[in-house]
C-alpha cells in the first residue's frame, strides 16, 4: 500500500472535515480555557473562594464524563453529525447563560449543569469519530488538526475574555462569547460536517470497511490496554485541568498582572497547536505509544519553574509553553491509540470509556486545585503532585506496547 498517495487522496476529498470538526473540538474547550479571566471578578463580587468558582467547572465535568459511554454508543448509532449539530448550540447557549448569576450556590451549580448536557454533545468522540472514518492513511495528522481547535481556544479565548471583562463587565463577556461563538460554527457545521456514518446508504456500504471494523465492546473491556490508558488519561487530566483552569490565578498570585497572565496563558494554546501538529506528524511514522509517554513528562518541566522560579516572567512563559506542548497532544494521542487498538467498529463506546476518565479528572483536577489554594495560600502542594502523577501516566502509556496485529490491519 502507498501510504503517501493514500494520505494525498484522503485530503483531496476530505480537507475539509478536520477544519470544520476543529471548530467542534473548540467549543469544547469554551468553558475551560474561560474560566480563569472570570474568577476574580467572580469573587469580588459575590465573595466566592476559587473553589467555589471551580465547582461549576468540576460539576459540568463529572456529571458529563458519566455519559461519555452513552454518547459513544449513540455516535456509532445515529452518526457524529446529529450530535454535533444538537452539542454546539446547546454548550453555547448555556455558556451565554452564565451572565445570569444571582450569586447562589444553588444557581451557580444549576447553570453548570446546563453546559454539562451541552458538553456531553460536543465531547471529542463527535469529532474525532468523523475524522477517524474517512481519514486512515494520514490519521495522527487529520486528528491533529481536528484537536488543534481546542488549542486555539486556549489562545483566544484568555485574552478575549479578559479584554471583555474589562471593557464592559463579566457578564457582558459570558454573553458575547457564548451567543458570538454559536452564530459563528453552527452554519459552518451544517454545511461541512458529515463523516461516512452521516451519508446515504450506498456510500454508507462503501465506507464499511473502515468504519466497521474492530473489536467488540466486550472485547475491548477484556483489553488490558483499556485499563492502561484508562489510568494514563486519569492521572494526566486530573493534574493538567488544575493547572490549565488555575494558570492565570497562578500567575497573578506571583505578582503578574491580569492582562499581562492573560497574555501568557495564551501562550498555552499556540504551543498546544504546535503540540498537535507536531505529535500527529510523529504519530503516523513511530511507535504511539512511545511518543504519547515522552510528552506526558513534559508537564514537570512546568511545575518545576513555576515552583522555584514563580516570580519570573521568562519562566511563567516556558511554563506555559511547555504545558502547551503536552495539552496539545494528550487527547490526540488517546485517540490514535483507540483507533489502533479497538478498531473503528465501536470507537465511540469504547474512545467514550476513556473520555469518561478524561472527564473526571478533569472535574476533580481545578476543584482540588482550588482547594489547596485556600487551604495553603499557594498552588505549590498541587504543582508538587503535577511531578508525581505525571510520570506515573507517562509509564502507564510506555508499557502499552503495539496494537495485536488484527486490530492493527483491521484500523491502518
Amino acid at each position: 500500500m502507498n501510504l503517501s498517495k493514500n494520505a494525498k487522496a484522503e485530503w483531496r476529498r476530505f480537507w475539509f472535515l478536520p477544519l470544520t470538526a476543529a471548530l467542534g473540538a473548540a467549543t469544547s474547550a469554551l468553558c475551560i480555557y474561560s474560566l480563569g479571566p472570570f474568577m476574580e471578578p467572580l469573587s469580588r463580587e459575590f465573595g466566592w473562594s476559587r473553589a467555589q468558582i471551580s465547582v461549576g467547572i468540576s460539576v459540568a465535568t463529572f456529571s458529563s464524563g458519566i455519559f461519555c459511554v452513552p454518547i459513544g454508543i449513540l455516535v456509532d448509532r445515529v452518526g457524529p453529525r446529529c450530535v454535533g449539530l444538537i452539542g454546539v448550540p446547546a454548550m453555547s447557549g448555556v455558556f451565554a447563560l452564565l451572565s445570569t448569576t444571582t450569586g447562589t450556590t444553588a444557581n451557580w451549580i444549576g447553570l453548570w449543569i446546563g453546559i454539562a448536557i451541552g458538553t456531553m454533545f460536543v465531547q471529542p468522540t463527535v469529532w474525532t469519530s468523523a475524522v477517524a472514518s474517512r481519514f486512515e492513511a494520514s490519521r495522527g495528522l487529520a486528528f491533529a488538526i481536528t484537536l488543534s481547535g481546542s488549542s486555539v481556544a486556549a489562545v483566544v479565548n484568555p485574552v478575549l475574555a479578559t479584554w471583555l471583562i474589562g471593557n464592559y463587565g463579566w457578564r457582558t463577556a459570558f454573553a458575547a462569547m457564548g451567543g458570538g461563538w454559536a452564530m459563528l460554527v453552527f452554519p459552518i457545521l451544517v454545511m461541512f460536517f458529515r463523516g461516512a456514518q452521516d451519508t446515504g446508504p450506498k456510500e454508507r456500504v462503501a465506507a464499511s470497511s473502515a468504519v466497521l471494523t474492530g473489536i467488540t465492546v466486550s472485547e475491548g473491556l477484556r483489553s488490558p490496554a483499556l485499563y492502561k490508558l484508562l489510568l494514563a488519561i486519569a492521572l494526566f487530566t486530573f493534574t493538567a485541568s488544575g493547572a490549565l483552569v488555575h494558570f492565570v490565578p497562578i500567575l497573578t498570585h506571583r505578582g503578574a498582572t491580569p492582562l499581562a497572565a492573560a497574555g501568557i496563558a495564551s501562550l498555552i494554546g499556540i504551543f498546544s497547536i504546535v503540540g498537535r501538529l507536531g505529535t500527529g506528524a510523529l504519530l503516523d511514522r513511530f511507535p504511539a505509544h512511545l511518543i504519547g509517554a515522552t510528552a506526558f513528562m513534559l508537564p514537570i518541566l512546568a511545575a518545576v519553574l513555576l515552583l522555584w522560579d514563580g516570580a519570573n516572567p521568562v519562566s511563567h512563559s516556558i511554563a506555559a509553553a511547555t504545558l502547551g506542548l503536552t495539552v496539545g497532544s494528550e487527547v490526540e494521542v488517546i485517540a490514535y491509540l483507540a483507533a489502533r487498538h479497538f478498531g473503528l467498529k465501536n470507537f465511540g463506546a469504547l474512545y467514550g470509556a476513556l473520555l469518561m476518565a478524561l472527564s473526571l479528572g478533569a472535574a476533580c483536577g481545578p476543584l482540588a486545585a482550588g482547594a489547596v489554594f485556600d487551604r495553603y495560600g499557594s498552588y505549590a502542594p498541587f504543582l508538587m503532585l503535577t511531578m508525581l502523577t505525571m510520570p506515573a501516566s507517562a509509564a502507564a502509556l510506555g508499557s502499552l506496547g503495539r496494537p495485536a496485529p488484527a486490530t492493527a490491519t483491521a484500523t491502518s
